[in-house]
């Protein structure tokens, strides 16, 4: 794999070291979090393979200390890997920034809890500001090649900042939790809608857990910002940026490998020494109201209600890892969890029995693993979750592919995880139930469903995370030189008109409406002026110029419009051809069919009633919505709705549904411009090729020509493009043509 730059830069909101002062002593903490492990596993992978990806590696994030500790830490701390860059916050900034914004308003909003988010302006304020801060500290020690990996919600302006103080850079940028439907999204102001979505846009790539992420954040982008996508590539101020799917994995050697550690098994035998002839269930969570376990602890009692026999030989393991409990919501929590629990071990417990066994404490490794190992059933049940690596652990660390995952199908683990007994967290009688199937599984069951997942985790673990993410980075990247603005400036247009002197046997496909006039607020009102006529009958006449205007108008009109022209006509897109001084025909490949056309057209007409100023044009292959003239916002709106309803109606019939400037086209499948396009390339060879459009419907035309050294391919327009040069005007257009006359006989 190719490499984009010798230094990567990780930011996140937090660096993975934390600096604290202990009895008067500088203390310094490694996190064991899931972006360290990810990234320091990745690396420490490439090196075994005899390669490094980077040269050097950088980490910017908060110390959560103040600068003299951070002065007097950085003595000691190891940096052999990472070099770490401090972003210090004002304390009241930061409490805005961290337990305001990002987990009072983004936190509780993208895991769908609307109700709980609090939408105060200082705290998105603050949260600018903040991400400000980190800005200043990486354009201090950030230069243009370098690559910048940004991670999580906290900092979801950073790229767009970055990008507008240097622009030729390399950014990356992942999501860590969902990405929420569009209808949670817009509960926020429109500002600050518009702020978030513009500056992840600034990252080259956007990684999210699952294909259902990326699905909400391309349609909010469309709605919000009015952004196209295709194949999931969105071309944004003069940018190709690609969205895709990357579901973070874990370290699966190191938690397969933990079964046999000695502590480990030490401390399993002694868990199942203490609960002999008891089955364990088992979960682990931080202290989170997304997480689930006030559910899972109903369920937990239904279970018990359901199955009385269950009784005395169950117990259930939870352990709950602190976290934000300064937050209002999680104390609130935490103190509903404490209630429950003291009321079903004394409503149901005895004096040898405990139901629940509740520890609200960190775990460290070998704890951790030696409960995975030993219990009989994990119980995963989030109410929404990103991800989830604690299910992957569990599967991990079972060697013995033996024990059973309960997993929420709410989880973004769950999309991999098939395996598993997925449940709805919501269904309390329904989790009861699943728990008494997991108990009672075979082992033959167990060990199947465990060997898949664990495959699974093993095919693509935090390694292949890692490489996949800088792979498809290099994707874009390469993508993107392809996708450039370039003003054909007057030294251009010398050497283009150069080229078409020396030339014998030219090509020039032009496009009309946006192309060679300007669009107009009625299709019938675009007629070609003089100028251009007179140009295009020089030309035309020209014995080695084979002149044709491809457009997606009707062959009626263009016959009225351009039809007395030595020119070749092309109508709807490539359904018919009018070769100069013949008769029109249709080809012979595309099928005539109009089944289609009452319903369609029937669709379109509820959308022209509801959308003022909209209107329909059919022709004879097609029929197009045109909205124009309507409110941008709610024909943006209509717009997105009509699309979706036409191409569930396309898999019904043999239509193309098209997206094009301000229109929705449906057409006989088969017609399109890059079609008509590789027949005249195979029909002749041509030595000078100008392809002219302005239009989503010429960058595939564009795409096919990008490898043919006599191809010229300008898009009209100020929008970068697959097309080698831009023009602004259809006025430029003309001009360029004009220009050509005066080589005309010249050789």
């Amino acid at each position: 794999m190719g490499r984009m730059s010798k230094r990567l830069f990780i930011i996140s909101n937090r660096l993975p070291i934390n600096v604290e002062t202990v009895e008067g002593a500088i203390k310094i903490n490694i996190s064991s979090g899931g972006l360290i492990t990810a990234i320091s596993s990745y690396i420490d992978d490439a090196g075994k393979k005899g390669k490094r990806p980077f040269e050097e590696y950088y980490w910017i994030g908060t110390p959560c200390c103040t600068t003299g500790e951070w002065a007097e830490a950085s003595k000691e701390i190891d940096e052999r890997t990472f070099k770490y860059l401090p972003v210090f916050v004002n304390r009241r900034v930061y409490d805005l920034y961290y337990n305001g914004f990002s987990n009072s308003v983004l936190w509780p909003l993208f895991h769908y809890f609307p109700s709980y988010v609090e939408y105060k302006i200082e705290y998105f304020e603050n949260y600018i500001k903040a991400n400000e801060d980190f800005l200043s500290i990486i354009i201090r020690n950030v230069k243009e090649g370098d690559t910048v990996w940004i991670h999580d919600y906290h900092l979801l302006p950073l790229a767009g900042m970055l990008r507008e103080q240097i622009p030729n850079i390399t950014i990356g940028f992942f999501l860590h939790i969902p990405f929420p439907s569009y209808e949670l999204f817009r509960l926020m102001p429109h500002e600050w809608q518009n702020k978030l979505l513009d500056g992840v846009l600034g990252a080259d790539l956007i990684g999210f857990h699952t294909i259902d992420y990326v699905s909400h954040f391309l349609k909010c982008l469309h709605i919000v910002l009015g952004t196209e996508a295709e194949s999931n590539i969105v071309k944004y101020k003069n940018n190709l940026v690609k969205a895709d799917v990357f579901p973070i994995s874990i370290d699966f050697k190191k938690y397969n490998g933990a079964y046999n550690l000695k502590d480990v098994v030490t401390l399993r035998e002694l868990y199942e020494q203490q609960f002999k002839n008891k089955k364990i269930l088992f979960s682990v969570d931080r202290l989170d109201y997304t997480k689930g376990v006030f559910s899972r602890l109903k369920a937990y009692e239904s279970f018990l209600n359901l199955y009385p026999e269950y009784k005395e030989h169950v117990v259930f393991i939870m352990v709950i890892v602190p976290s934000r409990d300064t937050i209002p919501k999680y104390a609130e929590r935490k103190k509903e969890i404490d209630e429950f629990i003291g009321s079903i071990n004394s409503s149901m417990g005895s004096i040898t029995w405990k139901p629940v066994i509740y520890q609200y404490s960190h775990l460290d490794f070998t704890q951790l693993t030696a409960l995975y190992t030993t219990c009989d059933m994990a119980l995963i049940t989030p109410l929404r979750d990103g991800m989830n690596l604690v299910s992957k652990e569990f599967v991990a660390s079972r060697k013995d592919l033996k024990g059973v995952l309960l997993l929420s199908e709410m989880t973004g683990a769950a999309r991999e995880l098939t395996d598993a007994l997925l449940i709805n967290p919501n269904d309390v009688n329904g989790v009861g139930q699943k728990i008494k199937e997991g108990l009672e599984m075979s082992n033959d069951e167990q060990s199947r469903r465990m060997s898949i997942m664990q495959k699974r985790i093993m095919e693509y673990d935090v390694n292949a995370w890692s490489e996949d993410f800088f792979t498809q980075l290099d994707s874009i990247k390469t993508k993107q030189k392809e996708f450039e603005f370039l003003f054909l400036d007057r030294d251009s247009k010398l050497m283009l008109n150069e080229k078409y002197a020396v030339a014998s046997n030219r090509l020039l496909l032009l496009d009309y409406d946006g192309t060679l006039v300007p669009f107009s607020s009625l299709p019938d009102q675009s007629q070609p002026q003089k100028a251009l006529l007179d140009v295009l009958e020089v030309l035309g006449r020209d014995e080695q110029n084979s002149i044709y205007i491809i457009s997606g108008r009707d062959s009626k009109t263009l016959d009225k419009w351009l039809g007395h022209l030595p020119v070749n006509l092309v109508a709807e897109h490539g359904a018919k051809i009018k070769m100069a001084g013949k008769d029109w025909r249709v080809d012979s490949h595309i099928s005539i069919d109009e089944n289609w056309k009452e319903v369609v057209s029937n669709l379109m007409q509820s959308y022209v009633k509801r959308c003022p100023n909209s209107f329909i044009e059919e022709k004879e292959f097609s029929i197009v919505w045109h909205f124009r003239n309507a409110e941008p916002q709610q024909a943006k709106m209509r717009a997105i709705d009509l699309y979706a309803e036409l191409r569930h109606i396309s898999h019904t019939f043999n239509v193309h549904v098209l997206k094009g400037n301000k229109i929705i086209e449906v057409h006989t499948k088969g017609i399109n411009k890059v079609y008509i396009v590789r027949k005249l390339l195979k029909e002749n060879d041509y030595d000078f090729i100008l392809a002219c459009g302005d239009d989503n419907t010429d960058e595939d035309m564009f795409k096919v020509l990008a490898k043919n050294e006599n191809a010229y391919t300008i898009k009209i327009g100020d929008e970068a493009s697959y097309a080698k040069y831009n023009l602004y005007t259809p006025q430029m257009t003309l001009s360029l043509l004009s220009f050509f006359q005066n080589f005309q006989g010249v050789r």
